[in-house]
């Protein structure tokens, strides 16, 4: 079924491979539920919901594209969730888990077609470098705000923390931990390292288990959307249109980024090309969809699926194991719950995979202005306005402005000139 033999491949190594994605993309079960907290979100709810939609998405890439990528709610867009969309409209979370469940169907429809492949190639290679890296920054930002080691300041907005204070320190601490395993490339560096800070922080004081360790999952507000109309209707009474198109740009670029990198580190693309490509957004756009309506942000495929190609995974049987180890976390969600309450624990993995991501300006052409200035534009914007959103806007009316101004305009595809628009009369419009 997973022609292991075709792929040179064994069970055993699958297996290893599994435990070792495992270990790597652990924190994000975490960290998810602790950013959706934010956003008002019952941590049990967002703790199964991060769960389900991980399962399901994972299975549905096991299976039906046999890849060994895991799909989990993507880190970016569920900060972008909670501080751009729910904050930011102070909308009720329910309305944006539906502005979420129609994205997925989108992009499930998209999947299925050609159009992907052309939108993917009608963005900007610097664009889409850009909004990797401001999304990366944007993650650090916040991991650096929750922790306090950045702080409110009345004229200059941010400023240096209090490093005398416990939570401070100890995020700090965490921060030489989870470096230092890095360093000594140690598998699952982040989730381990968010174990032994956790260990400190229980040893200070600073982390109680009042609720026990283990439960039974559940959804304590039980499924949250499943009516296409009634949240169609509720993406128009509210204005998130920009909203959706957010979701779904970052999610295409989410996606497609990842899982052609893993792929070709695990020699699975052939003449360049994605087998299976429809099999395998599909996947994506399945745990985005389900994930909603349990309660959860945009799922993608993980940079972290990586770790277990570098062990040896080249089939969908790393992902089946993943899947079962994740069916086996959902019974600790009291452990989770108090780990996740305490940001110095959690604060570390944010500000590392921020580093991660903001590696993609090394592939941004800074020698060109015209190309460079709209890239900067996505990744400034991103921390300083609170929304990925804006940083994307101001990307993508800014580029065919240098274009035109360059007397370059037929360089522009014309969808990029189309969202141009669609992102002005966003800002104008609907920003506030």
């Amino acid at each position: 079924m997973f022609k292991l033999k075709e792929r040179n491949t064994t069970i055993k190594t699958e297996v290893l491979a599994g435990f070792t994605v495992f270990l790597t993309v652990a924190y994000i079960i975490i960290v998810n539920p602790m950013i959706l907290k934010d956003a008002g979100v019952p941590f049990d709810q967002s703790f199964t919901a991060t769960i389900a939609a991980s399962v399901i998405g994972t299975l549905f890439m096991a299976l039906f594209a046999n890849y060994p990528i895991v799909i989990a709610p993507a880190m970016g867009l569920n900060a972008y969730f909670t501080y751009s969309v729910i904050a930011g409209h102070d909308i009720p979370y329910t309305v944006g888990f539906s502005a979420v469940f129609i994205s997925g169907l989108i992009f499930l429809l998209i999947s299925l077609t050609s159009f992907r492949t052309k939108l993917i190639q009608a963005i900007p290679e610097n664009l889409k470098h850009a909004i990797a890296a401001g999304i990366g920054l944007f993650i650090a930002f916040i991991g650096m705000r929750l922790s306090g080691i950045i702080a409110d300041h009345e004229t200059n907005l941010v400023t240096l923390g209090d490093f005398t204070d416990p939570g401070v320190a100890l995020t700090l601490i965490g921060i030489v931990i989870t470096i230092a395993l890095l360093a000594l490339n140690v598998k699952g560096a982040l989730f381990v390292g968010m174990i032994v800070t956790g260990a400190i922080a229980w040893l200070t004081g600073q982390l109680h288990f009042d609720q026990g360790i283990v439960s039974i999952p559940k959804l304590p507000e039980g499924i949250l959307v499943y009516n296409p109309i009634t949240s169609i209707s509720e993406i128009v009474e509210y204005g998130l249109y920009s909203v959706v198109f957010s979701f779904l740009l970052v999610m295409l670029f989410d996606t497609t980024g990842a899982m052609l990198a893993i792929l070709k580190q695990a020699g699975l693309l052939k003449d360049g090309k994605l087998e299976r490509a429809g099999s395998a957004f599909a996947a994506d756009s399945v745990g985005t969809i389900l994930g909603s309506m349990f309660g959860t942000s945009p799922t993608a495929a993980t940079v972290e699926s990586a770790a277990g190609v570098g062990a040896g995974g080249k089939t969908g049987l790393t992902g089946i194991t993943v899947v079962v180890l994740f069916i086996l976390a959902a019974f600790f969600s009291p452990l989770i719950g108090s780990l996740s309450g305490v940001a110095a624990i959690t604060a570390p993995s944010l500000i590392v995979v921020g580093c991660m991501m903001i590696r993609s300006v090394s592939d941004i052409e800074w020698n060109d202005f015209e190309e460079a200035f709209p890239a900067f534009l996505v990744i400034i914007s991103m921390p300083l306005t609170s929304s990925i959103a804006n940083g994307i806007a101001l990307g993508f009316i800014s580029y065919p402005v240098m274009k035109i101004a360059k007397r370059k305009f037929r360089d522009v595809h014309p969808l990029v000139y189309i969202f141009a628009v669609l992102f002005l009369i966003q800002l104008i419009f609907f920003a506030h």
